[in-house]
């Protein structure tokens, strides 16, 4: 099996393509070893001294490191526990569902929230996925979206021009009732 692994914008994040399917459908975020009981590979990846975090792709897995630990000594560690947990066959997620991370949205402005995850689905994730990350919405009040940044994408030093220049832009420009884009503060 050969693992590819590729830099992200992130410097504290490093992705990993197996070279097959991770998740069927969605998207999985691990910020600690203590919510890893639905995903044997986050667990194991977490058994490694020095990741501080897991997101799940549909074909890539992205590891953040502790600031004191640099990848010349993880990534080998890392490649090992991806290319053991596959060749055994154990299943990435228990439940083999991960979720698209979107705030449900229910009230007068159904339809205006619809096309913003219309816009962040077929526009946004494919883009912020080719850096190991994703972006999901959590909410839209009086003009202003909120969104958050996961897996590489969190913490990522362009994260916040990506939000205000990129998608804010864009989503006045298809949503003339979007004013202002903010983060919500989540990832790793």
């Amino acid at each position: 099996m050969f693992i590819q692994t590729e830099e992200t914008p992130n410097p504290a994040t490093l992705k990993f393509l197996p070279g097959r399917e991770v998740l069927a459908a969605g998207t999985a975020e691990f910020r600690d070893g203590d919510d890893t009981a639905r995903s044997p590979l986050a667990a194991r990846l977490f058994d490694i001294d020095g990741v501080a975090g897991v997101f799940l792709g549909h074909d890539f897995i992205t590891v953040a490191k502790a600031a004191d630990k640099e990848w010349y000594v993880l990534k080998p560690s890392v490649l090992g526990v991806i290319m053991e947990h596959f060749t055994t066959g154990a299943p990435v997620m228990l439940d083999d569902v991960g979720d698209d991370g979107h705030a449900a949205a229910d009230g007068p402005d159904n339809e205006i929230i619809g096309q913003i995850k219309e816009l962040l689905d077929t526009r946004v994730r494919p883009a912020v996925a080719q850096d190991g990350g994703d972006i999901v919405f959590h909410g839209f009040e009086d003009g202003i979206v909120t969104l958050s940044m996961r897996g590489a994408c969190a913490g990522c030093p362009s994260s916040t021009a990506t939000l205000k220049m990129g998608i804010e832009n864009m989503l006045r420009y298809y949503v003339p009732e979007v004013r202002e884009v903010r983060a919500a503060e989540m990832g790793f």
